[in-house]
This record gives structure tokens, C-alpha cells and sequence, in this order.
């Protein structure tokens, strides 16, 4: 029966993206993969391969994740621009490797608007400050953080999962707006810059909301504001830096990705199979545990979306002055 509603679903989506129905059974490939820009273990990754087993004796007979770590996420945007384009390669990737990357390195080894095709949003994420045992309880917010920083210069410092990622960018933004000179400490990725805000070798972390869920309920961290619009469902209390009198406001997300070279009907039948994919409530709750609100979208919508960030991050970058060289 699950079979059954599985076909059925993946039919009246690949109908609705204009489609024939034929095309289930016509372009069926033997093998697929999903690039994955960083290694085996992390939110990325594991997003892969939940998509990878909903993919999985549908999209393609098998559909396996293949790693490609390195250069903060450059490395599987390449892999996927060198890949054939008969759907056969699909890339999973956060939005800064296309939005952001481009106005903080100067020889980016791709070009995002041309290099890799739009097919389907795969989820949204918030970012969050997060503070640990180096800082007092008696910090609840924003302002409460910046003012105990001042106080204690040799201590206003934070983490983030890496130099020009979205999280740096946002306290970045946040220096700039309050005249503020905490100092940055980039990691290579955000689990270790977690483990040494648990340790208290770092003051402060600015990183996906997910990373701070195992440790909220102990009171080992404690986070002080959300980047998005609205507040997270996932730490309600929690107030957004807009909510505090600061204007950020930023989300990011993951979306799916085929070469740049694909041609219409290979990503119309790839988003076909994805919006189903997504719609699964255990891939939706499993990633929920991760601070990640699934959604899928259509092609277009995508491509609108990282056209209009990517022309956001410009102009926010050009206002923090940060380049990968500074």
C-alpha cells in the first residue's frame, strides 16, 4: 500500500511540474548521488542520506551521499558543476556557498548563478547566539552580553562554524550596528567550536540553532537571541534580534542542486521526486531534532530566492567590510 501511495504521489507531482506520467518509468536512472560539501556526521550529511533513502528505488535504483568536504563547502559545488547532467548527480548545499561566498573570495572556483541548476528548497534554518559557563547567568540578552563584553574585554570574543559563514557575518553585522569589537574565532565547522563554548574557551557561539538543542534542558548553554524573522518553534522564549532593538534579520536554508548544464526535463523530474521526498513526516520530524524546518519548493521558486539573497548579502557585506582576506 505504501508503495502504491508513494507512486501516486510522485505521479500527480510530476504532473503538476508539466511532466508526462511516462517519465516515472522512462528516464529511471540505475544510480544516483547526493554531493554532500562537508563530512560524514554533521547536519548536512544527514540530511543527505534521509533524502537519499526517500530518492532511493524511485528517482534512481540506488541513491547513495558522497562526501566532499573541504574549502567550506567549495568542493561539492565544483564536484557537482564537473558532474554528467542526466540527474544522475545532485548537490545538497547551504545557501552561503552561493549567496555569500561570492563577495568574500576574490577567486571563487565557481560561478553560482551559472554552475549549478535550482531544483528544490529542502528546509529552513535559523542561526542563534549562545553563550556557555565563561559568561554569568545574570547575561539574558543581546544588550546584557555586549555590555558584560565591554566590561570584560579579554573575554568579548565568539565562535562560528567558519570565517565568511553566515553565523560570523551576523555578529559582524552586529559589531558594526552597536560599535561593539568582539573578537571572531573561526572554526572548521561548528562541532568543535560547541564543545569549547561547553569547556568555556570561547565566550560566546554564533551557529545553527540545532547545535545548542542537546544542552539547552541541562542549562550547559543558553542561548540570547535568533536570527530569523519570527521567533524559533523549536526555543520559543528565545527573542529574535530584531525583537532586542537590533535589525537583523536573516534565515538560511539548504536546497538541491543539479549541474549547471541540466536541461528542463531533467530538473522538472528531479523536483518531481523531491516534493514528495520532503513531505515525508519522519524525515520531517527527524530533522526537526536538528533545528531544520523542512520545505520544499518549485525550481523557480529557488532560483528567485537565491538571486535575492545573494543581491542582499552583497549589499550587507559591502556595510560589514568584511572580505576572506581580512
Amino acid at each position: 500500500m505504501s508503495n502504491r501511495r508513494t507512486f501516486i504521489t510522485q505521479s500527480a507531482a510530476i504532473a503538476s511540474l508539466g511532466l508526462p506520467l511516462s517519465a516515472l518509468a522512462q528516464a529511471n536512472l540505475e544510480l544516483a548521488k547526493i554531493i554532500c560539501g562537508f563530512p560524514p556526521g554533521g547536519t548536512s550529511d544527514a540530511m543527505s542520506r534521509r533524502i537519499a533513502d526517500k530518492l532511493r528505488g524511485g528517482y534512481a535504483t540506488n541513491v547513495v551521499v558522497e562526501n566532499k568536504p573541504g574549502a567550506g563547502g567549495q568542493i561539492g559545488v565544483t564536484t557537482l558543476r564537473d558532474s554528467p547532467a542526466d540527474g544522475s548527480s545532485l548537490l545538497l548545499t547551504p545557501s552561503s556557498m552561493l549567496s555569500i561566498y561570492p563577495f568574500v573570495y576574490k577567486s571563487l572556483p565557481y560561478k553560482p548563478l551559472e554552475d549549478v541548476q535550482p531544483v528544490s528548497l529542502a528546509c529552513y534554518f535559523n542561526h542563534a547566539f549562545g553563550v556557555g559557563p565563561a559568561v554569568p547567568d545574570s547575561v539574558k540578552n543581546i544588550k546584557d552580553f555586549l555590555a558584560w563584553a565591554k566590561a570584560n574585554p579579554t573575554k568579548a570574543n565568539y565562535g562560528s562554524p567558519g570565517a565568511g559563514s553566515m553565523p560570523h557575518l551576523i555578529v559582524g553585522l552586529l559589531n558594526k550596528l552597536t560599535g561593539s569589537d568582539l573578537k571572531h574565532i573561526p572554526y572548521r565547522g561548528s562541532a568543535p567550536g560547541i564543545q569549547d563554548l561547553l569547556g568555556g574557551q570561547i565566550s560566546a557561539m554564533s551557529s545553527p540553532v540545532g547545535d545548542y538543542l542537546p544542552y539547552l534542558k541541562s542549562g550547559k548553554l543558553r542561548i540570547l537571541a535568533i536570527s530569523g524573522q519570527n521567533r524559533s518553534p523549536f526555543v520559543p522564549d528565545v527573542p529574535t534580534y530584531r525583537q532586542q532593538g537590533f535589525p537583523i534579520t536573516v534565515r538560511e536554508w539548504y536546497g538541491v542542486f543539479l549541474p549547471g548544464k541540466a536541461n528542463a526535463q531533467v530538473v522538472r523530474r528531479a523536483a518531481a521526486y523531491l516534493q514528495p521526498a520532503l513531505a515525508q513526516p519522519d524525515l520531517i520530524s527527524s530533522m526537526a531534532q536538528v533545528g531544520m524546518e523542512v520545505q520544499s519548493s518549485t525550481p523557480q521558486v529557488l532560483g528567485d530566492l537565491l538571486r535575492a539573497d545573494a543581491e542582499e548579502w552583497r549589499r550587507l557585506i559591502k556595510q560589514i567590510g568584511f572580505t576572506a582576506e581580512s
